[in-house]
């Protein structure tokens, strides 16, 4: 079987990390991860022993969960099985060239009935910027290049904690709209943030000089935002799972109700039209 291409440069993407945090990396965005975090885990009713953090940016994530053991989010993690009852995948999934295998193997070093959590980018990131990337290439260039990262929608990572195996999945999303002075702007918070141009696929020669600027035109027409700067946004999806346990509710098997909902509605049951029978 053929190895599909990939979609990260990682040894690019823990320069970009090292260079942000020697200048003083833009972390809001991990902040605002953390605390919808720690919301999530004040809802469960339950103390966790032995959690387990994956990420890219250690030093902020170990002070927050302090006590976690934090791994690197690499290919291969660092987690043996069933060694945590909680693990937190940190703003580093969107970056995975296997994403279910990142899942998987954060099931597998959780005990049973242990908490599974993520956060990372969902699709609706960054899309002012890409819609004006993509128009200021192909008029200049005559094509495009990968530029910016292709961020998995909602629906799309959901279905990911089942394919891993993990019960009780839920996915959800937040919205954060961000305005700056420039494109310009922008791009130096996305490199501050350790979240510039890594993929695999990307042109090693630098753009044409006059793209960008024709971009950041593009974007101050497109979306303006109040004082005569432009919008931007971000949006956050927030994963959810448990390994599997024999005490988690399960679905009943279709056809097993023992009572009908009409009754218990109080209702009288209406046949669909298709399935009233013919008059003779």
């Amino acid at each position: 079987m053929t190895r599909p291409p990939d979609l990260t440069d990682r040894p690019a993407l823990c320069r970009f990390r090292a260079r942000a945090a020697r200048r003083g990396p833009a972390l809001f965005l991990h902040e605002v991860a953390a605390e919808e975090l720690e919301e999530r885990l004040a809802e469960v009713n339950r103390r966790f022993t032995a959690p387990a953090v994956v990420t890219g940016w250690p030093t902020f994530w170990q002070r927050r969960f302090p006590g976690a053991r934090v791994v690197a989010d690499a290919p291969l993690l660092d987690l043996a099985p069933e060694a945590h009852d909680l693990v937190i995948h940190a703003l580093c999934l969107h970056w995975a060239d296997d994403p279910v295998g990142q899942l998987v193997q954060c099931r597998r070093a959780l005990k049973p009935d242990g908490l599974f959590l993520a956060a990372l980018f969902g699709g609706q990131t960054l899309a002012e910027l890409r819609a004006v990337l993509a128009e200021a290439e192909a008029e200049i260039a005559g094509g495009l290049a990968p530029r910016v990262l292709p961020m998995g929608e909602i629906r799309d990572l959901g279905a990911l904690l089942q394919r891993a195996g993990f019960g009780l999945p839920v996915a959800d999303c937040l919205k954060l709209p961000a305005s700056y002075a420039d494109a310009f702007a922008l791009m130096r918070d996305l490199r501050a943030m350790g979240e510039a141009n890594a993929m695999a696929a990307r042109h090693r020669r630098p753009a044409p000089r006059r793209l960008f600027a024709e971009a950041a035109r593009r974007y101050a027409e497109a979306f303006p935002a109040p004082g005569g700067r432009i919008r931007a946004g971000f949006e956050m999806v927030f994963l959810t799972g448990w390994a599997p346990h024999e005490s988690q509710p399960k679905p009943l098997r279709p056809g097993s109700a023992r009572a009908r909902l009409a009754d218990a509605l109080g209702t009288r049951e209406q046949p669909l039209p298709d399935q009233v029978p013919p008059q003779d």
